[in-house]
């Protein structure tokens, strides 16, 4: 596929919303790790850093230039138009009432929006109170925690699986 016709191909029916994100090296992982699954867009919310951020273009080698995306002052605005979209909203956090990431299955047809958070403080609490799921990767070490991207490429891998099976 050629850059020109990202838009116009069959996207993976699901968008991230980065909320706060506060490394420009972290957004450019997300539009890399979205393009290698065909996603359909990113929304950017609060601190999150937006293209063309030299950071940004480090680590998305080229994603960022066509994988569609738009800023938000918050994640709150960016959830009320993805609804109005059709999209059902899933945060990715550890929270009192998280679901496993893998008892979530998403249903073919369905539109999906994941949320990460800011790399200390996570999804606002606010924000998870709007989610439709909330989704923790089970984890097995010590710290209990891992980089924001590499989670982001988890969930996706994951609803990919289920979206496109």
């Amino acid at each position: 596929m050629e850059p020109e016709d990202y838009k116009s191909e069959n996207n993976l029916p699901v968008v991230f919303i980065l909320e706060d994100i506060r490394s420009g090296n972290n957004v450019g992982a997300f539009f890399r790790t979205g393009d290698a699954f065909c996603i359909a867009g990113v929304e950017l919310c609060g601190i999150t850093c937006h293209p063309p951020h030299r950071d940004i273009l480090k680590t998305a080698l080229g994603a960022s230039d066509h994988i569609p995306w738009r800023g938000h002052t918050n994640a709150e605005e960016a959830i009320a138009v993805l609804r109005s979209e059709g999209f059902k909203i899933a945060v990715v956090e550890q929270h009192a009432e998280s679901v496993s990431l893998s008892e979530w299955t998403p249903l073919k047809g369905e539109r999906w929006a994941l949320v990460f958070g800011n790399e200390v403080r996570g999804v606002q609490s606010t924000t998870c109170d709007s989610a439709d799921v909330i989704l923790e990767i089970p984890q097995l070490g010590v710290k209990k925690s891992m980089n924001v991207s590499v989670c982001a490429g988890i969930v996706l891998w994951h609803t990919a699986s289920l979206l496109k099976a």
